[in-house]
């Protein structure tokens, strides 16, 4: 069994790092570069950098961003926002991510999900899915930051997305994003049961209880956390700790 894996993630718009609330209402926290170091170094297993923007105008600036931080963290780094071609997945991987997160493009066209797994091994390829609920049990994927509905049923849209060549989920819950009550563990759970690839939670934690559920309850396999590690109420070393006391395979430092 493999780990669990701690990811914070960062949400960037122009040199940035910000946090929002539902994907919405934008603070500025500061220079990304230093909280990738300070993440790194307090222990996190991978980072994710999102370009929050990109959709509005049609491309990734992160490349001068991942190229810094790739030069002073040695984890895995996961980046999404903007990538709408093979041309734009190599250029990202280039400048030093590991893998590539795309939402909006591959629910445009989905064969780019089989292109880039084809290109640069399905290791590399995350569908990101960002979640609304629509009923009980259901969710509804949506694009530019759960502003764009797409009509397509998340767990029907993330089998067909590893049929197609996604080595790993990034599920966002929109709802629950930024607001600290927590995972929305039933749409974990059913995407986590479902398909055959990694799941990486994302959205509303609030507390240590929050990610010891996602895991335990919504069977994901690594947890991503934003809020809770900006405006420091939590730190990484506490998080991984709680795991293990919770008898998660968490890493061990």
């Amino acid at each position: 069994m493999s780990n669990l894996r701690i990811i914070p993630r960062l949400d960037i718009k122009g040199p940035n790092l910000i946090k929002g609330i539902q994907l919405e209402g934008l603070r500025v926290m500061g220079d990304p570069q230093k909280f990738a170091i300070r993440y790194y170094e307090a222990g996190a297993d991978e980072l994710i950098f999102i370009d929050i923007v990109a959709s509005l105008y049609g491309r990734n600036n992160l490349s001068d961003i991942v190229r810094r931080a790739a030069d002073q963290v040695f984890i895995p780094i996961t980046v999404g926002g903007g990538i709408r071609s093979v041309d734009d997945a190599r250029h990202i991987l280039r400048s030093g991510a590991d893998k590539v997160a795309i939402n909006t493009a591959a629910i445009a066209r989905p064969e780019l999900i089989t292109e880039i797994a084809r290109r640069f091994g399905s290791q590399a390829m995350v569908l990101s899915i960002e979640a609304k609920q629509v009923a009980a049990g259901k969710w509804e994927a949506y694009t530019d930051n759960g502003r764009e509905r797409t009509g397509l049923d998340v767990l029907e849209w993330a089998l067909r997305g590893v049929e197609l060549g996604a080595g790993e989920i990034l599920l966002t819950s929109v709802d629950r994003e930024g607001t600290r009550r927590g995972f929305d563990i039933d749409l974990i759970r059913q995407v986590s049961d479902a398909v055959p690839v990694p799941v990486i939670a994302s959205g509303g934690m609030g507390s240590l209880g929050h990610f010891i559920q996602a895991a335990t309850e919504g069977h994901a396999d690594a947890v991503s956390m934003a809020d809770v590690l900006h405006y420091n109420r939590i730190g990484l070393h506490e998080i991984r700790e709680a795991g293990r006391q919770a008898g998660l395979a968490v890493r061990v430092l």
